[in-house]
C-alpha cells in the first residue's frame, strides 16, 4: 500500500509517517519508481506508535517501547518500569498545570473586569 493508504489504515497522517521515517522509528520499502510501499506489519508499527503517542509517551520512550515490543525475549518488568516512569511524569505535569490554573484563577478573581485600566493579571505578568 502507498503512504496515503497506510495513513488511513493506522490513523497517522502521511506527514507524520514521513517524520517517523526520518527519525528512524519506521522504515518503508521503496518501489522501483521510489515510492514508499507499506505492508500490514508497517501499519501495525504505525498503530503502535500512534497509541503510544496518544498516551503522551515522548518519542525516545516510543523508540524504547518499540524495541521492547519487537524483542520477544524482553522482560515485562522493563516495559512496566518505562510505563510507571511515564505515569510519574504525567502526574508531575498535572500538578504543575493545576498550580498554574490556581494561580491564574486567583489573579482573575482579583481583577475587577471592568472599564478601569488596573489589572492584577497584567501586573503579575509584568513582574
Amino acid at each position: 500500500m502507498n503512504i496515503g493508504e497506510a495513513a488511513a489504515a493506522c490513523g497517522v497522517s502521511a506527514k507524520m509517517i514521513r517524520h517517523y521515517e526520518a527519525i528512524g522509528l519506521v522504515s518503508a520499502a521503496r518501489s522501483a519508481n521510489g515510492y514508499r510501499v507499506y505492508v500490514e506489519r508497517d501499519v501495525a508499527v504505525l498503530r503502535f506508535i500512534r497509541h503510544a503517542r496518544d498516551l503522551g509517551f515522548p518519542l525516545e520512550d516510543v523508540r524504547r517501547l518499540l524495541a521492547l515490543w519487537h524483542d520477544r525475549a524482553r522482560a515485562s518488568a522493563e516495559v512496566k518500569k518505562l510505563a510507571l516512569a511515564h505515569v510519574a511524569a504525567l502526574e508531575e505535569k498535572a500538578r504543575s498545570l493545576d498550580a498554574m490554573a490556581a494561580s491564574l484563577r486567583h489573579l482573575a478573581e482579583h481583577c475587577h473586569g471592568d472599564a478601569r485600566p488596573d489589572c492584577p493579571i497584567l501586573d503579575d505578568l509584568a513582574r
